[in-house]
């Protein structure tokens, strides 16, 4: 006879095996030091990625999720640690990420006695998660975190939270392990894609709009497949623009913050929109004036993922519950519309598309948009761009084109301070892989000091690019608006980032002129330790479109 009594940490560390957990980001905390010592023992199969801030390990864990489609891991400590991993807890959820969140709690003879650092986890992030949950007897821990797993990753996916009280970890329990999780998504009715086909089939001004999360590399080789087929002008969603390589001639642009016009006034003018995956919010529906409401104008299909988000906010007209590689199984599938009548219509949205990415000018000697095309012209297909949020991401979003499935890391939450954390994650995930993150100077000061972790691991392949015109530049253009030249709380005293580097232990240029990029980019790239570059434009320069100077007179 042989015994599995174990603690709660042994027991939780060999769930996480179980589950085929093989990266945990953390910041070391005393409420769950026991886990700590479980899971040194199974170092050599999980790797523990020790991050400088919590917001920091909780974007990493995001963004693992959206590099590999698998619960990204992060484990922090009670009170501080906690409400400082919200913040990506709140992004993992408005992106549709699956994470898992484990979090110390007080002992259980403390609770409901305000101690140390004690907080309700199920009160405090119960709007935030798909479920929060406390663990408080170690015989349950397989259940629970199965349960995690399954929640985090089914339907529309999302992040978990799991406390873990501190002497349920040091408590002892005999327990099966069970069995790994399997993700549970539903698959389109063949009624339902026949609807579509005749829909499809009847349409004259038809636009496809993709995005959300779940989709895989098969996945959106069907949406091509799909789009080759008949002919179809794809839209992506905000921050989703690589589920369809931009170069492709279907490809018409990214519907969001800075949208093309011409894309956003064919959506409104459409007979027919095919949404897969992409929730119907606030910045892709442009403050929900691109449909009418309730019930838009054209005909509307939303395939979804999550059941709860079809019909939410608008009424469709046929409504397909079904995770992304079903549904885009079953698009491929289809028998493709003969002699489409819209050909026209696609070849004027991609004309549009091509025309609005050319880089145009900006005030200054560096000009960001002949940035971005460099960066484009020596980056391989695969490299993954990060970036957090501000306007500065609109030069990057404007005219980068995408080329591949998992080259974007960004946001969609609106996030500041994500580039930096998403770029070191996905360096550490894929050292084969070139990664830069494109961040603005209050962006990155947000979690910049995660460059020491860059540092620590090594993560030669990461290259952060810093935009310093030294102004909250969202904000500031609000202002300016709103309240013409009534300037309060928005401009920034930064430091010098590319010496701030260098002190880290990175290589750090600042680069001042458009074309000194080339060679001080190369530079980077060749250095023996990760690298951070400063670029420093001219604070006028607030959109690819527009000046500080126009907006305040009126016409920008």
């Amino acid at each position: 006879m042989t015994s599995n009594l174990r603690t709660g940490g042994q027991i939780l560390a060999d769930a996480l095996l179980t589950h085929g957990v093989d990266t945990i980001f953390c910041v070391p905390g005393e409420s769950y030091i026991a886990t700590l010592d479980a899971l040194f023992d199974v170092r050599d199969r999980i790797r523990i990625v020790t991050c400088r801030q919590e917001g920091g390990a909780a974007y990493m864990a995001e963004a693992y999720a959206k590099l590999t489609g698998r619960p990204g891991i992060c484990f922090v400590t009670r009170g501080p640690g906690a409400t400082n991993a919200s913040v990506g807890i709140h992004t993992a959820r408005q992106d549709s990420s699956p994470m898992i969140v484990f979090v110390g709690q007080v002992a259980r003879g403390m609770a409901e006695r305000e101690a140390f650092q004690e907080i309700d986890f199920r009160r405090m992030m119960g709007e935030l998660t798909k479920w929060t949950g406390q663990i408080d007897d170690p015989a349950r821990i397989p259940e629970y975190v199965n349960r995690a797993f399954r929640t985090a990753t089914s339907g529309r996916a999302g992040p978990v939270v799991l406390a873990l009280p501190e002497d349920m970890q040091t408590d002892r329990a005999e327990v099966e392990d069970g069995a790994a999780y399997e993700e549970v998504q539903a698959s389109p009715a063949a009624p339902d894609m026949m609807r579509l086909r005749g829909m499809l089939e009847v349409a004259e001004r038809p636009v496809v709009l993709v995005g959300g999360s779940g989709w895989t590399e098969q996945a959106c080789e069907d949406l091509r497949t799909f789009a080759e087929a008949n002919d179809l002008p794809v839209a992506a969603g905000f921050r989703r623009q690589d589920l369809l390589d931009n170069r492709h001639p279907s490809y018409a642009g990214v519907v969001g913050l800075g949208a093309n016009p011409a894309l956003a006034a064919a959506i409104r003018e459409s007979d027919l929109l095919l949404v897969a995956g992409a929730q119907l919010g606030e910045i892709v529906t442009q403050g929900y004036s691109l449909l009418a409401l309730p019930k838009p104008r054209q005909r509307l299909i939303h395939a979804n993922p999550g059941i709860e988000e079809i019909g939410k906010v608008y009424q469709p007209d046929l409504g397909i519950a079904a995770g992304m590689p079903e549904f885009a199984a079953a698009l491929a599938a289809l028998e493709p519309i003969p002699n489409p009548p819209w050909a026209a219509h696609r070849a004027a949205l991609r004309a549009a598309y091509e025309d609005f990415a050319e880089p145009t000018g900006m005030p200054g000697a560096l000009n960001l948009a002949d940035v971005v095309r460099h960066l484009e012209s020596v980056l391989p297909d695969d490299a993954i761009i990060a970036n957090g949020a501000g306007n500065f991401s609109q030069w990057l979003h404007r005219f980068h084109r995408y080329r591949g499935y998992r080259t974007q890391l960004s946001p969609q939450s609106g996030s500041m301070g994500y580039g930096v954390p998403a770029g070191v994650a996905a360096a550490f995930l894929h050292p084969e892989r070139e990664v830069v993150s494109w961040c603005g100077d209050g962006d990155f000061l947000m979690n910049g000091q995660e460059i020491a972790t860059a540092a620590a691991q090594g993560l030669r392949n990461l290259t952060v690019l810093v935009v310093n015109n030294g102004t909250y530049g969202t904000i500031r253009m609000h202002q300016e608006r709103h309240y013409p030249g009534r300037v309060i709380a928005t401009d920034l005293a930064n430091p010098d980032f590319a010496m701030l580097a260098r002190a880290y232990g990175l290589h750090g240029e600042t680069v001042t002129r458009t074309e000194e990029f080339p060679a001080a980019f190369e530079r980077a790239g060749e250095a023996d330790a990760p690298a951070l570059m400063e670029l420093r434009i001219d604070p006028d320069a607030i959109l690819p479109n527009a000046t500080i100077g126009g907006i305040r007179a009126g016409s920008g």
